[in-house]
């Protein structure tokens, strides 16, 4: 059983690492550079960006249900959703340079743990509502505030960190394998270590790497606030 172990996790690395937004970026003639999410918004293409977000998740849901369906071991399950997460945030197809891996990563808990992902999910709306709700925000359309980026949308990074923070916590408490638990932490460390690496030299051109400048990517997703 080994070999279909390794097979199936080296394929979803490569399911995570496929360049779709590179793709629809292409297809639309929008610059490659940086999170293509915030790209597609950035220049309207707000279909695109909803698009893309919707095959981020799907990546992560396809790796659990084919894990699945070939009867794999949880271990292995798991470690081919950490893969395909991996896939997404240091693709082979771009010099390894990706995305943050939020979305896919969402899929992943979503399908291989529903109901705790119920609870996770809980600090991610929080961070939605907070994001509409912001002063910053007052006298917005509804489109406009949902919109990714800008000053005003701190609270949805940091919802996004506290829920993959506190996943490995829901998943023990609801009983699920240890290996389950184990993977959400690594997926935690993933996840920071892409937020505080992704983009970082050309961000701080000129500008040193401090203490703050580190906090800010780990709990806003960005150098500087």
């Amino acid at each position: 059983m080994l070999f279909p172990n390794i097979l199936f996790i080296i394929c979803a690395y490569f399911l995570g690492a496929f360049p779709h937004l590179r793709i629809l970026a292409g297809l639309k003639g929008i610059k490659q550079e940086g999170d293509l999410h915030l790209a597609f918004m950035a220049q309207g293409k707000r279909l695109l960006a909803v698009i893309g977000v919707i095959i981020d998740i799907a990546k992560g849901i396809i790796v659990i249900v084919i894990g699945r369906l070939l009867d794999l071991d949880i271990a292995v399950i798991a470690i081919g959703g950490l893969s395909a997460v991996a896939g997404q945030m240091w693709p082979i197809f771009t010099r390894f340079e990706g995305e943050k891996g939020n979305s896919i990563a969402v899929g992943f808990i979503a399908a291989l743990t529903p109901k705790a992902f119920l609870l996770i999910a809980i600090p991610m709306l929080a961070g939605v509502i907070g994001k509409v709700i912001s002063p910053d925000n007052a006298g917005k359309p509804l489109k406009e505030r949902l919109k990714f980026g800008g000053s005003h949308s701190l609270s949805l990074p940091v919802g996004m960190a506290v829920a993959f923070l506190i996943a490995p916590l829901m998943s023990a408490l609801l009983g699920e394998s240890p290996v389950v638990s184990w993977s959400y932490a690594v997926l935690f460390l993933l996840i920071m270590i892409r937020r505080i690496t992704a983009g970082l030299k050309s961000d701080l051109v000129g500008n040193p790497v401090t203490a703050s400048v580190i906090k800010n990517r780990i709990l806003y997703d960005r150098s500087r606030v």
